[in-house]
């Protein structure tokens, strides 16, 4: 198969981007993301038209935030779309014409990633994403590992913490809710209400309090040397490290792909991230560790899998 369009839809904006066999992207399209669900279909195909636009186009996947059904066809629930057994693929093939492929967007990105990024030349892969949550894939024996069901790979709702912190899905002490950017900004906003004094570059960054503290606030100040800061960094990273040990211990993978957005400030977190699951392990000391790396292709690792995905089926 030829050209594919791969569909990542986000909170503000859809895009769709034409894929070739490389995972090279040839073209962009993007449209708002409208606020109702059949909107957001209508949306889709307008992007996949505007991408398309002098090319031949021979099959679309869409990742969605979600859970996508085992045949890769209904979005079962999605925690920002109110989508509740949505057939998707039938839908949006109504409109465009091809064939549609959809799949969980952390999947996707994963998918990405093994093919054309960190992942290639690995045959066993474990991919998280630290964005606003904690997402993730799994790829074992070059496959795409989706659970009977389809809603494998849901890492950011495994509970950690008995009885921890109140998860949006509804549970408590899931993983996401101590590693992701929504737990470094709590960690940076404790800490600096408990010692202001060491958090001065990052009270600077904001409006000067500590609730006026953002993510990009914290990156900053870490950069700059914020004690803070750092140490926020590092308190999500023990959790992170700590889970990728768990993860280990359940599919034993030759590598960790870590993605999102708070993999982007690179070794500030990978290391101490290194340094936690290497403590954590057990029997690390007898046995081979896996290689905890960094996410390659940033932000279009969902559109760019989606559409490699759509290619193969």
């Amino acid at each position: 198969m030829g050209l594919t369009i791969g569909v990542d839809i986000g909170g503000t904006k859809i895009a769709a981007g034409v894929v070739d066999e490389e995972g090279a992207i040839l073209s962009t399209f993007t449209v708002p993301t409208p606020p109702t669900a059949e909107a957001i279909v209508d949306a889709i195909s307008s992007a996949v038209a505007g991408a398309s636009k002098g090319h031949d186009i021979e099959a679309v996947g869409i990742g969605a935030a979600g859970y996508v059904d085992d045949k890769r066809a209904t979005v079962l629930f999605a925690p920002n779309i109110d989508w509740r057994h949505e057939p998707l693929k039938d839908k949006v093939e109504q409109r465009v014409g091809l064939p549609v492929v959809v799949e969980n967007d952390a999947n996707a990105a994963a998918w990405g990633e093994y093919r054309f990024g960190a992942g290639q030349g690995h045959e066993d892969v474990i991919c998280i994403t630290l964005g606003t949550g904690l997402g993730g894939g799994i790829i074992i024996g070059n496959k795409l590992r989706r659970g009977r069901f389809g809603v494998a790979a849901e890492f950011g709702h495994i509970r950690v913490v008995p009885d921890g912190l109140l998860c949006g899905c509804g549970s408590q002490g899931c993983w996401e809710q101590y590693a992701s950017g929504r737990a470094l900004v709590r960690y940076a906003k404790q800490r600096a209400n408990a010692t202001p004094q060491d958090a001065e570059i990052l009270l600077a960054l904001g409006d000067g309090t500590a609730d006026g503290i953002q993510g990009k606030h914290v990156s900053e100040a870490a950069r700059q040397g914020d004690a803070v800061a750092i140490d926020s960094f590092r308190e999500l990273a023990r959790w992170a490290g700590a889970g990728l040990a768990d993860l280990a211990s359940l599919f034993d993978p030759s590598a960790f792909i870590v993605g999102g957005g708070v993999s982007d400030e690179g070794d500030l977190v990978l290391d101490p991230i290194r340094r936690s699951f290497r403590r954590w392990l057990i029997g690390g000391a007898w046995r081979p560790h896996a290689q905890v790396l960094a996410a390659q292709l940033g932000g279009k690792a969902g559109l760019v899998g989606a559409a490699d995905l759509a290619r193969q089926g």
